[in-house]
């Protein structure tokens, strides 16, 4: 990509892969897969992706250093259209969903393309790819509050919020935090020892836990 683009010329792209480091984003294909639909998909449609950026970083907030990049090489004229899987591979915030939106505007970015998403470089076109960024935005968001709700209840019902502390352990079966029979009696021995006068620093404490073979994750 040494050139810069000119109006004249053919539409260059840029493909973006981007897979989620989040839980719930596993369902989302591999990068490579990613790769190798957009490169099926231009073959298909008759153009050319000159080159691929690829990240494994959450789109929920700005900042991905890659997209940013790619987003540079826009700006600069060095090429003027984007591909990738599904706009949410773009954009799952406002703030970079808005510049995309913009680049469109002022025309720096001509096209952008999606296997299984219809885009055309219209009004009607911008307004449909703000609706889809609105829907990732409000994924997201949902989702968060729904984690949030999920803590907040079991909390209030008496229940542990997280992963068991040490000496206890999570029941998968009644999702509930239980007694671990194996490590609380050495957890107890440590509280003992402290209470008499026996142990008087973390360090006395810390050998006896690696003695009994007790770690700090259960």
């Amino acid at each position: 990509m040494k050139n810069k683009t000119s109006s004249c010329s053919p539409l260059k792209y840029l493909g973006y892969c981007r897979k989620s480091t989040d839980e719930k984003d596993r369902q989302i294909m591999s990068i490579e897969q990613q790769i190798e639909e957009l490169k099926e998909f231009a073959k298909r449609s008759g153009f050319e992706i000159v080159d691929f950026f690829t990240e494994a970083k959450t789109a929920k907030k700005p900042g991905r250093k890659i997209f940013n990049n790619l987003l540079k090489l826009i700006e600069k004229g060095y090429a003027n259209g984007i591909v990738a899987w599904h706009p949410d591979r773009l954009a799952r915030n406002s703030v970079d969903g808005g510049k995309i939106i913009y680049l469109l505007d002022t025309g720096q970015l001509q096209d952008l393309k999606f296997p299984n998403f219809w885009f055309e470089n219209t009004s009607q076109g911008k307004f449909m790819l703000n609706i889809a960024f609105g829907q990732s935005k409000y994924y997201v968001d949902n989702l968060s509050e729904n984690v949030k709700r999920g803590v907040h209840n079991k909390a209030k019902n008496g229940g542990w919020p997280g992963r068991a502390s040490i000496g206890y352990k999570n029941d998968k079966n009644t999702l509930t935090v239980v007694v671990d029979k194996q490590k609380s009696p050495i957890i107890k021995e440590v509280f003992k020892r402290f209470a008499s006068g026996e142990f008087s620093t973390m360090r006395e404490a810390s050998e006896f836990f690696s003695k009994n073979k007790i770690v700090g994750k259960n």
